[in-house]
C-alpha cells in the first residue's frame, strides 16, 4: 500500500485555465512497504489541475520514485486513489482555483497575466545565464527544463 509522506510543490504556476504544480527532488515522497521513496523527475514532473473544475488534467502522468538503487513508478491514477494525496494537492492549489465571479477575466487581466508570464520567462533566462557564468550544469539543466 502506498501512502504519501510529503507533498510540497517546487513552485506553482498559474495559467488562464490551469494550475501547474511543479515537483522536484525532496519535495515529494511516498512510503511503500515501510520504505520511503523520494520523487525523481525522470518521467512526469508536474500536476496540472483545471482551475474551474478543480480536476486533475494529466491523469496519464507517471511519476518515478527512488530509494537507493530501487526505483518505482506510480501512475497519477494510483495517486488519485489515495485520499491524503488529494487533500494535500487541493490544499496547495485551493487559492489558485477560479470562483464563479472570477471566471470572466477581463482584457486588462489577460494583459497583466501575459506581462507576468513574459517577466517570469525573462527571469528564468537571466538565471540560466547566471548558471552558465558559474558553470553550474545542474542548475542550467533544471532551469532550461522550465522554458
Amino acid at each position: 500500500m502506498v501512502t504519501v509522506k510529503m507533498l510540497k510543490p517546487y513552485y506553482v504556476k498559474t495559467e488562464e485555465k490551469f494550475v501547474r504544480i511543479i515537483l522536484a527532488y525532496q519535495y515529494f515522497s511516498v512510503m511503500m512497504n515501510k520504505k520511503v521513496y523520494q520523487f525523481i523527475p525522470v518521467e512526469a514532473n508536474e500536476i496540472r489541475i483545471d482551475r474551474k473544475t478543480k480536476r486533475i488534467v494529466n491523469t496519464d502522468a507517471v511519476f518515478a520514485f527512488q530509494n537507493g538503487k530501487d526505483i518505482i513508478t506510480i501512475s497519477m491514477s494510483q495517486l488519485i486513489s489515495i485520499p491524503e494525496f488529494l487533500e494535500q494537492l487541493h490544499g496547495i492549489a485551493e487559492s489558485y482555483y477560479l470562483t464563479e465571479e472570477s471566471t470572466s477575466i477581463t482584457d486588462q487581466q489577460k494583459e497583466v497575466h501575459r506581462i507576468i508570464k513574459e517577466l517570469e520567462i525573462n527571469n528564468i533566462k537571466r538565471l540560466i545565464d547566471k548558471a552558465l557564468d558559474q558553470h553550474d550544469y545542474y542548475m542550467f539543466i533544471k532551469l532550461s527544463s522550465l522554458l
